[in-house]
């Protein structure tokens, strides 16, 4: 690509490979030009990227959350990305930094919270992601896996608020 004529991600894999010391490594999906079409902004909107040693760490802004519906969806998928850009980049996942302006748990959330927190803590599983993958856009969802995932009781049909 041309200076100029890069998306986000293709400028953040750029970076990372060619100025990993830069400050400036980040991507922002909230477009203001584009709000009046959407029912809801953005939650999770920016992405800034740094690495120290040979660690490609991350820190996710977030305007608003669901604690309940969506703190596990977004800890996993950024997660995801992180191991993602660091593999593509010859860097090792170093450490995600979640920032949340408002984290919520609504009324009717309240009772699925204290169950779920009252329940016995797990060790966290490990991601495998298939090494042979160089290429940012080759990851396929067959190139992950879990290894010593531990489930619990699920809970369904959780209200969601919007």
């Amino acid at each position: 690509y041309k200076e100029g004529e890069f998306d986000q991600v293709d400028r953040v894999i750029f970076d990372l490979k060619n100025n990993p010391s830069s400050r400036r490594i980040m991507t922002n999906i909230y477009n203001h030009e584009d709000l009046h079409e959407m029912n809801l902004y953005p939650c999770a909107y920016s992405m800034t990227f740094n690495v120290t040693g040979n660690k490609l760490n991350g820190i996710l802004n977030q305007r608003s959350q669901d604690v309940l519906v969506a703190n596990n969806w977004n800890v996993v998928q950024y997660s995801v990305l992180l191991h993602m850009l660091a593999q593509v980049t010859g860097f090792e996942a170093g450490e995600l930094v979640h920032v949340i302006a408002d984290a919520h748990i609504y009324d009717r959330h309240e009772s699925l919270v204290r169950e779920l927190i009252s329940r016995e803590t797990k060790k966290a599983p490990k991601l495998i992601i298939n090494k042979e993958i160089k290429n940012f856009y080759d990851f396929k969802v067959d190139d992950f896996a879990l290894e010593d995932y531990q489930t619990g009781p699920q809970i369904k049909k959780i209200p969601v608020a919007v």
